[in-house]
């Protein structure tokens, strides 16, 4: 097969010395000194990486020019099962009801309320109008005051993730002016409404402080600063409405900050000092303080209650204990109960307890499953909510009686196109990793398919931050399943699928185990005969990305293909650049190449940008965003430009640029599916050549 001519950047070889260590990036000038403009306005990048940035998208399409008619058809199918009128179910809250809807052929959704049991609607947000005319529009918040008087959210319209918070009066339909701006998206209004308390980020696109404003307008006043670059900030209310929260945490360590919902203007009162390696969080129910944390060696946490007014750790008296390998993972509070989410062995499940301490598990069949636990806006209820799905079932929205124990389903997902859920088949394998260790994967295809590893195989895996992949329910997959393609989840070590024990054995110094369980995951599939070694396309986003980048350069035979999207892949240089977003709060997490030698030589022992050799590399294609402050756009195009001087292969190494776009792609739901089914073709262009497409 013959490609096209790739773009070929100059190189610019930069010598970088550090702890004593030397090594030479030919790739550096990609970073545009100017990047803290360029992430609010994507117009001011340097030339020079805007007209290589355009070539790389004109060479992609070229190259993949043979799919297009399959990217059309995968789109077609993907949006056929998106009911395009979908609402969400209304979630009551005093003498109302809120919910979200879609209007046909709307990319974005309207924001509703109607009188609590039906009734006239009224607008809160119209989402879709306000992206009108704007390449790219997210609202990434949005909450009505307590007293149903004023309505805010937080949009950005750069995907920088700076954001500008607005505000309506729901009296008069006026949005007020002067709405905070270079916010980070966190806000709460006080339980009076009176006072609005949100998040603002820095010129490095870091959260950095809290500030209280007058609901209605007013001046801002500094409530809380954080001095240290290595933290993140958020601000919320007690299930309860008698304290607003502010929370100080990276990957391993916590504090809360407490005011007194009665004194919104007073000044917060720590907790408990932050200690390195400690994390807790809390929430008020009745009488008492319940405190979720891994202090005293409590590795998959445990639960905590105090009656002090301001809980310190010594107050904390022991409740639900610690289990190793069962993860409490989060709970929610009601004024007779408490609901508690725990993970074991990639499974997730709901506990209730009551008031007087009998709790009762709610039960579900499948062997592969995801909860999420959306509780709701009532403290004073017996109702919470809770979503169920499974890579077979729909999403279903559940009403749950904690005292009755009666479940009401009060939605099903829609699949306009059609899904019967007996025609597929869900399965829980186990590879052992090289230490021993089993790793779960989670494998969906359709009934019939051979197992014989005749059948193409996708591998998707995350494995980090202690995010677990959940074994949810998604129409996008089908297109390929229904090809005949199995879609397989490796359960990796850096996610909490095991316990957040499985995620402390997948970072820092034993990050290597994440890309080991991968491989090994693939292994076992092929074992098994659900791929054939070179069939498989391993799948990853953002520190997914680095998965899937780091295994390609250790076994570069076992892929037909690789997708990276916004790929995480540059960890030496990024992890030693202090004015990124998120190095200083992610050390934690990979190490610190700039003062620990042990840390820079374990990350340039497998960061994929500084492991890639002379081998044949399959077909790869990467994804970034220009306005992107997570995985910053120079980091997939100083990859792909090394990986094209290395590779043996012929392969084409492909880069897609959002240039309009931030960490997340397209924010339109139809220029979303229009990027999967890219991704989609070009694994079934990688795998299996032209002719099936």
């Amino acid at each position: 097969m013959t490609f096209p001519e790739p773009p070929r950047p100059r190189k610019d070889p930069r010598r970088i010395e550090q702890l004593g260590r030397v090594r030479t990036d030919d790739y550096a000038w990609m970073k545009d000194a100017n990047w803290q403009a360029v992430l609010r306005d994507p117009s001011q990048v340097n030339p020079e990486i805007r007209a290589h940035l355009e070539a790389e998208n004109a060479y992609l399409k070229a190259v993949l020019a043979p799919s297009e008619a399959l990217q059309a058809r995968f789109f077609a199918e993907m949006k056929g099962r998106l009911k395009e009128d979908d609402a969400s179910v209304p979630t009551p809250d005093g003498p109302f009801e809120y919910f979200s809807r879609y209007e046909l052929g709307a990319q974005h959704p309207r924001y509703l309320r109607q009188p609590r049991g039906g009734g006239a609607e009224t607008l809160l947000l119209d989402e879709d109008a306000a992206a009108k005319g704007k390449a790219y529009y997210s609202v990434d918040a949005a909450s009505h005051s307590p007293d149903h008087t004023l309505y805010a959210w937080a949009e950005d319209d750069q995907g920088s993730e700076y954001h500008r918070i607005l505000i309506r009066d729901l009296a008069t339909g006026e949005v007020l002016s002067g709405g905070p701006e270079s916010a980070s998206g966190s806000f709460a209004f006080s339980p009076d409404s009176a006072w609005l308390f949100w998040v603002w980020r820095d010129e490095n696109a870091r959260p950095a402080r809290v500030y209280r404003r007058p609901a209605r307008g007013g001046p801002d006043v500094l409530v809380y600063e954080e001095a240290d670059d290595g933290m993140f900030l958020g601000v919320g209310v007690t299930a309860d409405d008698t304290h607003i929260l502010i929370g100080v945490q990276n990957q391993e360590t916590s504090e809360d900050w407490l005011i007194p919902a009665a004194d919104p203007t007073a000044m917060p009162v720590l907790v408990e000092a932050r200690e390195v390696g400690v994390r807790y969080d809390l929430d008020r129910w009745g009488d008492r303080w319940v405190i979720r944390t891994n202090a005293g060696g409590a590795v998959d946490f445990q639960l905590m209650t105090s009656t002090a007014q301001v809980p310190g750790r010594p107050t904390w008296a022991e409740w639900i204990a610690y289990r190793p390998g069962r993860l409490i993972a989060g709970f929610a509070a009601f004024k007779g109960h408490l609901v508690r989410l725990e993970r074991e062995n990639a499974c997730d499940r709901l506990v209730v307890m009551a008031r007087d301490g009998a709790e009762h598990e709610i039960a579900f069949a499948e062997d592969a499953y995801a909860l999420h636990l959306m509780g709701g806006y009532e403290y004073d209820t017996t109702l919470t909510r809770f979503i169920y799905q499974s890579p077979t079932t729909p999403r279903q929205w559940f009403d749950y009686d904690m005292t009755t124990r009666e479940r009401t389903l009060r939605k099903t997902q829609e699949v306009p196109s059609g899904h019967d859920p007996a025609a597929y088949e869900t399965r829980r394998l186990w590879a052992t990793a090289p230490d021993g260790q089993t790793v779960p994967v989670t494998v969906l295809l359709k009934r019939g398919t051979p197992l014989d590893g005749t059948a193409p195989l996708m591998l998707y895996g995350y494995g980090s931050y202690g995010y677990p992949h959940t074994a949810s329910f998604s129409t996008q997959s089908l297109s390929l399943v229904d090809r005949g393609w199995i879609w397989a989840a490796a359960h990796v070590r850096g996610g909490s699928d095991k316990g957040w024990g499985w995620f402390l054995d997948g970072r820092k110094f034993a990050k290597k185990n994440s890309f080991t369980d991968f491989i090994a995951c693939a292994e076992h599939l092929v074992a098994q005969g659900y791929g054939t070694a070179g069939k498989i396309v391993a799948y990853g986003g953002s520190a997914g990305g680095l998965l899937v980048g780091a295994a390609v350069n250790m076994r570069p035979d076992l892929w037909g293909g690789v997708i990276a999207a916004v790929p995480f892949v540059d960890v030496l240089n990024t992890m030693s650049d202090l004015s990124l977003p998120l190095t200083p709060p992610e050390w934690p997490e990979w190490g610190n190449p700039l003062e620990d030698p042990a840390a820079y030589d374990y990350i340039a022992s497998y960061s994929p940008y500084d492991n890639i050799a002379d081998v044949a590399y399959p077909a790869i294609l990467s994804r970034g965003g220009l306005t992107d402050p997570r995985v910053t756009w120079w980091e997939p195009e100083k990859w792909v430009a090394r990986l094209r001087e290395h590779t043996t292969s012929g392969r084409p190494i492909l880069l897609s640029m959002n240039l309009e776009a931030g960490h997340g792609g397209a924010s339109g739901r139809f220029d979303h599916l229009k990027e999967v089914a890219m991704d989609y073709a070009f694994a079934v262009w990688a795998v299996e050549g032209e002719g099936a497409l």
